[in-house]
C-alpha cells in the first residue's frame, strides 16, 4: 500500500452549498475542524457515518459535466445505495437534484452543481453512471 483514501474532492462553484446537499443525502458533518485542511469560501467538507471524508474546492471557472456526453466526461461520481428507491429519489429531488432520463437497472441524477450520482437499490445491484 502506497497510501490511503484522505477525502474524495468535488469541484464546484459553491462548496458549502454542496457539502450541505451531501451531508443530507449521506448524513453526516460539514466543516467539522479537521487538522488536515483549512475551511474557507474556497473549501468545505462533509465527514459521513463510517469515517469517509467528502471535499468540495471551488473553481472559478467550473464546468459541470454533461454526463453522458464524453466531450463533458462525469469525472466522478458516487453510488449511494438505498432501501427504497421512489422516497430516496423525492427527498433529492427535494434537496435540489436533478434526475437524468437514463435506461439504467438504477437512477441516474445531477447533484446541485452538475456531478451525476446514481440512487442504487441495497444489495449492490448497482453500477458505474
Amino acid at each position: 500500500m502506497i497510501g490511503k483514501l484522505q477525502c474524495v474532492v468535488l469541484d464546484c462553484h459553491y462548496p458549502a452549498g454542496l457539502a450541505q446537499f451531501y451531508a443530507a443525502l449521506l448524513g453526516g458533518e460539514v466543516d467539522r475542524p479537521d487538522p488536515r485542511w483549512s475551511l474557507d469560501e474556497y473549501w468545505s467538507t462533509v465527514h459521513v457515518p463510517g469515517g469517509m471524508v467528502l471535499g468540495f474546492q471551488r473553481v472559478e471557472d467550473f464546468r459541470p459535466p454533461r454526463w453522458p456526453d464524453p466531450a463533458h466526461p462525469q469525472q466522478l461520481h458516487l453510488d449511494v445505495e438505498v432501501e427504497d428507491l421512489d422516497a430516496a429519489e423525492a427527498r433529492v429531488l427535494e434537496l435540489g437534484a436533478v434526475r437524468k432520463d437514463v435506461e439504467t437497472g438504477w437512477r441516474v441524477y445531477l447533484d446541485p452543481a452538475g456531478h451525476p450520482f446514481c440512487l442504487v437499490r441495497g444489495g449492490g445491484q448497482g453500477g458505474p453512471a
